[in-house]
């Protein structure tokens, strides 16, 4: 595989002629000629997604809930947002990296808004530990993982998997990054997530979980964004494609992430259990693959756990008050027209 160019004066941006990736670009945004229309689709959700952590109230309520929560519950708060600080900081560094070989305008577009996205959701865990924690335990949380073998060896998986790429960009290298930054994407975040959200169910940490809920509202649409760019390599190029690569990656990060949360959370967190993350996990995975058109790895698993926690996850929701903040006036998908609209 090769890099786009910066500018090729011979290419060709045809809709006839152009590919989800190895096109022959010229480098020009013309987006009045889109081939991909579910791009321009998500364009519109993702800027009416737009928020600040700054405008998210209430961190110094939590600041005095950390102080009451338990020594189980603060030692998982702690290392949860280690682990998500350090997923949020990788793709801000890792997705220009993609784009750099997207051929399609309408795509790198998105990924530039997912970009910017990343580097909000970065800072909005540093937002949470200037205010929430004591200055002393901020670089323990941030560099967690120089103690924590577990963690570290979590971290080491996707960094090398984004690594290889960098250093050997081939066909197969791609496609297994691109799945890595599915998985981390659409599976790593959300046992983390179930935990804030299991606080918040217990009325603790109730402004951490508004900024974590509108943090998931953006993942959400980074994972159809991702899964949509391997529906269209499976379609445009389908000897990359390649499903007992997905399948192992699969498997592999589900018993990673099942190892880290019954690490960090076990069955010490009121709500979650080793049992209910072992089935979330699994169900997560299907749920996942499904969005791919596969075939579920865990058959036997049919159910979320957690299903008593899906009203929390919806910003507009009338039975989610304690939600409510100035963020929910930045939602403006629903009623944006511009120039590159329907």
């Amino acid at each position: 595989m090769k890099k786009n160019k910066i500018f090729n004066s011979g290419g060709d941006d045809s809709l006839d002629n152009r590919t989800i990736i190895k096109g022959d670009t010229t480098g020009l945004f013309n987006l009045n000629s889109v081939k991909y229309p579910w791009a321009k689709s998500m364009y519109q959700v993702m800027i009416g997604n737009f928020w600040v952590p700054e405008k998210v109230s209430g961190l110094q309520d939590d600041a005095i809930m950390y102080k009451n929560l338990s020594p189980e519950e603060r030692r998982a708060y702690k290392g949860i947002i280690s682990f998500l600080t350090f997923l949020d900081s990788l793709q801000t560094v890792n997705l220009p990296n993609f784009s750099d070989y997207i051929t399609s305008p309408e795509v790198n577009l998105i990924l530039a808004i997912q970009s910017f996205q990343e580097a909000i959701h970065s800072q909005s865990y540093t937002t949470i530990l200037e205010t929430v924690v004591d200055a002393k335990e901020r670089e323990e949380i941030y560099y967690l993982w120089r103690e924590d073998k577990v963690l570290l060896d979590r971290n080491k998986y996707i960094g090398e998997i984004y690594q290889s790429f960098l250093d050997e960009a081939n066909d197969s290298n791609f496609f297994r990054a691109l799945i890595g930054n599915y998985l981390l994407e659409a599976l790593y975040f959300y046992n983390g997530f179930a935990f804030f959200d299991t606080l918040v169910y217990s009325s603790k940490m109730i402004a951490t979980g508004r900024m974590i809920n509108y943090i998931r509202r953006d993942e959400l649409t980074h994972v159809i964004l991702f899964a949509n760019i391997i529906r269209e390599i499976r379609k445009e190029f389908p000897e990359m494609y390649d499903e007992k690569m997905i399948l192992d990656m699969f498997t592999e990060a589900v018993d990673q992430e099942i190892k880290w949360t019954h690490h960090i959370l076990g069955d010490d967190i009121s709500g979650i259990s080793k049992s209910s993350t072992e089935q979330y996990t699994k169900w997560l995975a299907n749920d996942r693959l499904n969005t791919l058109g596969i075939k579920p790895l865990y058959p036997e698993v049919t159910k979320n756990p957690y299903k008593h926690l899906e009203s929390m996850q919806d910003n507009n929701s009338e039975k989610t008050n304690f939600f409510e903040s100035t963020v929910v006036n930045y939602t403006q998908s629903s009623s944006m027209k511009g120039s590159w609209d329907f």
